[in-house]
């Protein structure tokens, strides 16, 4: 029933804006509602924590030129969880790898804001057929984020 209900708010679509810029792109592989896992144990301001674990609903895309992933709660909103070029530079507190079982993020949180520690991850649970995966220019990619992403993915406000 949740899987009708996100489809039928479109909680997990592409936002059309990003739709518009990715399918100029050429686009290689793209998912809707795809349910994503987040898992944190550790500590940030506000929160601490033996280990969660969250579901959430997103879309993954793949196109000729890079990465993207978002994440929806409400209709017609979705925050991006990943947006890396291939062509990007390749170092960062995430590290993201994609599979035939889709798309993990690990991130290390106390790279990111020396106030937090532990572990969090992202996990994108949609298959990517193998002959996409071959076509890719990489299957791993790192970037840096802001201390809000981390924040933000475990739920308790920012406050710098």
């Amino acid at each position: 029933m949740a899987v009708f209900l996100r489809k039928l708010f479109r909680i997990g679509r592409l936002p059309s804006a990003l739709r518009a810029e990715v399918e100029a792109e050429g686009v290689l592989f793209m998912a809707e509602y795809v349910a994503v896992t987040r898992r944190f144990r550790g500590a940030v301001p506000g929160l601490r924590s033996s280990g969660s674990i969250a579901s959430y609903v997103g879309s993954l895309v793949l196109t000729d030129e890079r990465v993207l992933g978002t994440l929806s709660s409400v209709p017609k909103l979705a925050g991006r969880t990943i947006d890396q070029r291939w062509d990007a530079e390749q170092s960062g507190a995430v590290t993201g790898v994609l599979s035939e079982t889709g798309l993990t993020l690990e991130v290390d949180v106390a790279a990111v804001d020396p106030r937090c520690s532990g572990e969090l991850s992202l996990h994108y649970k949609e298959h990517i057929p193998a002959e996409v995966l071959a076509r890719l220019p990489r299957t791993t990619v790192a970037f840096d984020v802001p201390p809000e992403y981390v924040f933000r993915a475990v739920g308790v406000p920012y406050h710098p």
